[in-house]
């Protein structure tokens, strides 16, 4: 009985001990923190319902192995210093616009006024080869990973002061646009006067006049409530907004190749979601803005050939200028291929 006792007392005490040297590798979790600038609610914002998808993806998939905090809202800062943090390696992970052209100037390209002519056009032309080798070059110079390109969607101009319907009712106009050169390049071809403006600065600057207008989607337009501050809105469509998922390389190559394979594909999704409900949102946008009171312009084909001849030339000089040769005509030529392809389909 003794002999037996003391054998159970051992056995406890070695599992009790392999509990213990198990405990800390069942435990092991590896932290992602996503910022981005737009409110949480996947309701009225692409990049809460991206960051919310790819949050319960990621946790579900991997067990709980990864946990990923979400801090919407410019909770960690704007645009310029999220990817900065980045790029730094302080941040895992942000959702990022224009901006990150700042760091891999071939990015501007997607920027440039009037090159996707409609947004499956956009995802064709940004989920195919282009994509992906501009992913690959922006890569090997800045550190960072595009995980996946979301959608802000089509850029429209609002403000207070007057409606737009041709360029030249944007002379001598205070614009707020993004602090990148491309977007002050566009805004003087068209008469404007550009005013960079930090993102989480905009509305107060709307507010108190320090800018006449700015231009947005209409979804983002709406979930901040620009309607109380700009009575007119222009349905021009000048620019194609693109969202960057952005990863640090670092971090990203310290995973498994499974772990890099499972970050990738749920990216995707969260980011195919975030364009549906971008989709949804401006859709429905625009009839809540006019119930609001807004004045909505729809430009002819006439009026926007007369944006399309303001705005391109200046941006596309500087864009020459500016990138490597060839990202340019790289960008028409993949976006007219993928025209094509649809005539074709």
């Amino acid at each position: 009985m003794q002999q037996n006792r003391s054998f159970w007392n051992a056995a406890a005490a070695g599992l009790m001990l392999a509990g213990l040297a198990a405990a800390p590798a069942a435990l092991a979790q590896t932290t992602l923190k996503l910022a981005h600038v737009n409110p949480a609610d996947w309701r009225v914002s692409q990049k809460g319902a991206a960051g919310d998808v790819f949050k319960n993806l990621v946790e579900a998939e991997s067990g709980g192995r990864f946990r990923v905090q979400l801090y919407p809202a410019s909770q960690l800062g704007g645009e310029v210093e999220l990817v900065a943090q980045v790029q730094a390696g302080a941040l895992e992970l942000t959702m990022a616009s224009g901006v990150f052209g700042n760091y891999c100037k071939e990015a501007a390209v997607l920027d440039l006024p009037f090159l996707f002519p409609s947004a499956v056009v956009a995802w064709r032309t940004l989920d195919g080869p282009f994509g992906r080798k501009l992913a690959d070059h922006c890569l090997k110079k800045t550190g960072m990973r595009i995980l996946a390109y979301g959608e802000i969607g089509f850029r429209n101009f609002t403000n207070s002061v007057r409606e737009i319907r041709t360029p030249a009712d944007l002379k001598g106009l205070k614009i707020r646009v993004q602090q990148l050169p491309l977007y002050v390049e566009m805004m003087k071809g068209l008469g404007a006067i550009p005013t960079p403006v930090a993102w989480p600065e905009t509305p107060g600057a709307l507010r108190t006049k320090v800018v006449d207008g700015q231009e947005n989607p209409v979804a983002i337009i709406l979930s901040n409530k620009f309607h109380e501050m700009q009575q007119f809105m222009t349905l021009d469509q000048h620019v194609y907004g693109t969202d960057f998922l952005l990863i640090n390389e670092a971090l990203f190559r310290k995973q498994s190749a499974e772990d890099q394979a499972m970050l990738r594909r749920n990216a995707v999704i969260a980011q195919d979601v975030g364009r549906g409900i971008q989709q949804l949102t401006s859709a429905a946008g625009v009839a809540e803005l006019t119930r609001l009171g807004m004045k909505i312009y729809k430009p002819t084909a006439a009026e926007l050939e007369q944006f399309r001849a303001a705005a391109q030339p200046p941006v596309l000089a500087w864009l020459k200028t500016a990138v490597e040769p060839g990202w340019v005509e790289a960008a028409q030529q993949a976006v007219a291929a993928v025209e094509a392809e649809l005539k074709v389909d």
